[in-house]
């Protein structure tokens, strides 16, 4: 009688090594989630030193590089790996392939950012410190003259590896969804969530050469090659890239809301064609905005960007009209996925709004510099962004991992950081608006500006405590797990056809008819494929035109 023995544990090369889609987006996720950890560890620093006038905890020099490789962490580190991990683990299961196009290629991306990563942060031990000269390292701020320490080569250096691996796992994504789509699976049948990844990836492989190039142009000037490149003409590379990185750090995460929604509201989405136009329109408009952030400077066609700017307001109207849309009238559980999933509507609303404000030339030039930019712009990459990612990883995590997180931790970990980013970011808008400027370690006490940073600094120690929560959440049910089964959610794509979590090569049986981007809602409905294409805007359609009864 033979007896089957099971292989033995991968070794730590081999999951290193692992070319597996799911184990090289897990391990990138794990990696932005300790950079994020780290970050977070900056930021309060910052705060508290800012809770009162005066320098209490850190030197002027130790803020500036505080202040620095905290953004930059964010940035370079954290939110956008996070878009594409989550990216690389679901999209080949949403599309029915059995790995993502050239997995090599997407482990090799994923090891260039933690190696950049720690290239950065590898400032801190050289002997002038980590760089000082904020995360968009303007010229001639990293000029070698301004900032002669060694942290800054060090950060040029880190940010170019990490975008040269961001842009190697966005072609691997690229492809895999225009060459290893299952039979059936059309484009305009690819979920909402691949959309919004789409359009990440096709503004990361437009706009992310541009970074690569001022960063190389301003190496070069500091190892003595002379004035290579204008303090103008580097802020227009950077901000070719600047401003479509904050997209890419957000479509994804639009995507993730979008699926959690409409699973939680058990409705197919809400004007899907509309919604994909939009993300395509978004995506264009998004690379013809950059200057906007240069009002100030008298270089650039101020009435075209703020045109630009503003038009932004028709896609991402679109967007809420859609998921709002989605939700009415649906059967809304609240789990801590959807609760998330309000979240982000609701805050990243603050920030969209916030940005009509700083789109106007002439009410930029008051706000610009100002922390009126500092709640903006964290209103719509915390508040916006990673309330996504909380809604995505609370919706997937059983289908990364078999096992279910705690609901009742995380609806308090979504109040303590919803109510935390309110405290945080809401009393930066007035501080901005009297007055103080970003990127200052102290301010005199006679401004009258210390309730309100106390507040602030307040705001950010409550966000470290919903943080803690999670940690404890992802703890206590690792260690008593609650099995998920395949689709705890009663999901409506591709991923939730697999066992939890998925197979090496992610599907061990045949996949449903795919009939539209829900093909599971389509089974459990027993839609036909022209039903199932139509949605239910064309039956509301109907209803309107008087051909069909709503009964």
């Amino acid at each position: 009688m033979s007896t089957t023995v099971a292989p033995p544990p991968p070794g730590m090369l081999e999951r290193l090594a692992a070319t597996d889609h799911k184990r090289v987006a897990t391990s990138l996720g794990v990696a932005a989630l300790l950079f994020f950890l780290a970050g977070g560890v900056l930021a309060l620093l910052m705060r508290t030193e800012l809770a009162a006038p005066g320098l209490q905890v850190v030197s002027v020099q130790t803020y500036n590089a505080l202040f620095t490789i905290h953004g930059s962490t964010m940035i370079y580190l954290v939110v956008t790996p996070a878009a594409l991990a989550l990216a690389l683990y679901l999209v080949p299961l949403q599309v029915g392939a059995a790995d993502v196009a050239a997995p090599r290629l997407a482990l090799t991306g994923q090891w260039l950012i933690v190696l950049g990563g720690l290239v950065m942060w590898s400032g801190f031990l050289a002997k002038q410190g980590a760089a000082k000269a904020t995360w968009v390292g303007f010229d001639p701020l990293g000029d070698a003259t301004f900032s002669p320490e060694s942290g800054m080569d060090l950060w040029i250096a880190g940010v170019f590896l990490a975008t040269l691996g961001e842009l190697a796992i966005a072609a691997c994504l690229l492809t895999t969804m225009v060459r290893k789509r299952a039979p059936g699976m059309t484009l305009l049948r690819m979920p909402v969530f691949c959309w919004g990844v789409m359009a990440t990836v096709l503004m990361v492989l437009f706009a992310f050469p541009a970074l690569l190039l001022a960063l190389g142009l301003l190496f070069a000037e500091r190892q003595g090659a002379g004035d290579v490149v204008s303090s103008i003409d580097y802020q227009h590379l950077f901000w070719f890239y600047g401003h479509p990185v904050v997209y890419v750090m957000f479509f994804p995460f639009v995507g993730a809301v979008a699926e959690v929604v409409s699973t939680f509201s058990e409705r197919r989405f809400f004007g899907y064609f509309f919604m994909v136009l939009s993300l395509l329109l978004f995506t264009a408009l998004s690379m013809s905005v950059w200057a906007h952030h240069m009002f100030t400077t008298g270089a650039v066609a101020n009435k075209y960007f703020a045109l630009t700017t503003t038009a932004i307001l028709v896609p991402a109207g679109i967007e809420y009209f859609d998921l709002i849309a989605t939700m009415w009238g649906g059967r809304i559980r609240l789990a801590t996925p959807m609760l998330f999933a309000v979240g982000f509507l609701l805050l990243f609303l603050i920030g969209g709004l916030t940005g009509i404000w700083i789109g106007s030339p002439p009410l930029d030039y008051h706000a610009n510099n100002s922390y009126f930019i500092v709640a903006h712009f964290h209103y719509t990459l915390f508040g916006g962004s990673v309330f996504g990612l909380f809604a995505g990883l609370y919706y997937w995590w059983p289908k990364l991992f078999g096992w279910l997180l705690r609901d009742g931790l995380g609806k308090l970990h979504f109040v303590l950081m919803f109510v935390g980013t309110l405290l945080t970011f809401l009393p930066m808008f007035a501080l901005g608006q009297e007055g103080m400027t970003r990127r200052i370690p102290d301010y005199p006490a006679s401004e009258g500006w210390g309730t309100l940073n106390l507040l602030s600094t307040i705001g950010s120690f409550v966000i470290a405590l919903s943080i803690m929560v999670f940690l404890v959440n992802v703890l206590v049910s690792s260690l008593r797990q609650r099995p998920a089964g395949d689709d705890p959610w009663t999901g409506m794509t591709l991923e939730w056809a697999t066992s939890s979590p998925p197979p090496r090569h992610n599907f061990d049986r045949p996949l449903p008819p795919i009939t539209s981007f829900a093909p599971l809602y389509d089974l459990r409905h027993r839609l036909s494929p022209d039903e199932a294409e139509q949605g239910p805007e064309a039956r509301l359609a109907a209803v309107a035109g008087g051909e069909e009864d709503l009964v």
